[in-house]
């Protein structure tokens, strides 16, 4: 069992940076694949990016990479999503997720990834 609770949302204006949190509870959280997806409204949810347990892999969509960056501190049993030159087209509602493997994220299976937070949304003016 794994509760996540995200933080750091808000609205900014494009161009600025933003940096989200996601708190794991439990002693396990160094077992499980970490991953950001987001839905904006009248959209199917998307992965963002994801990391592996011992953070070595990372993957990122293709419309953030060079932007976003994920990062894990598996003392502190939290994953950062880093959001930098943010689009209006970044505007979301962006979960944390958390799974023992990063197929089901890569695959695109959202509904195989085991646990979500709640969310948090960003929103990002023109």
């Amino acid at each position: 069992q794994v509760q996540l609770v995200e933080s750091g949302g808000g609205l900014v204006q494009a161009g600025d940076s933003l940096r989200l949190s996601c708190a794991a509870s439990g002693r396990t959280f160094s077992t499980y694949a970490m991953g950001w997806f987001r839905q904006a409204p009248g959209k199917e949810r998307e992965l963002v990016a994801v990391i592996s347990i011992s953070g070595v892999s990372t993957y990122y969509r293709p419309s953030v990479k060079g932007r976003f960056t994920i990062s894990r501190d598996n003392a502190k049993n939290t994953v950062y999503l880093q959001m930098n030159s943010l689009k209006p087209e970044d505007t979301a509602v962006y979960y944390c997720a958390a799974d023992p493997n990063l197929r089901d994220y890569v695959s695109g299976n959202v509904g195989g990834v085991d646990y979500w937070g709640k969310g948090t949304l960003v929103t990002v003016s023109s």
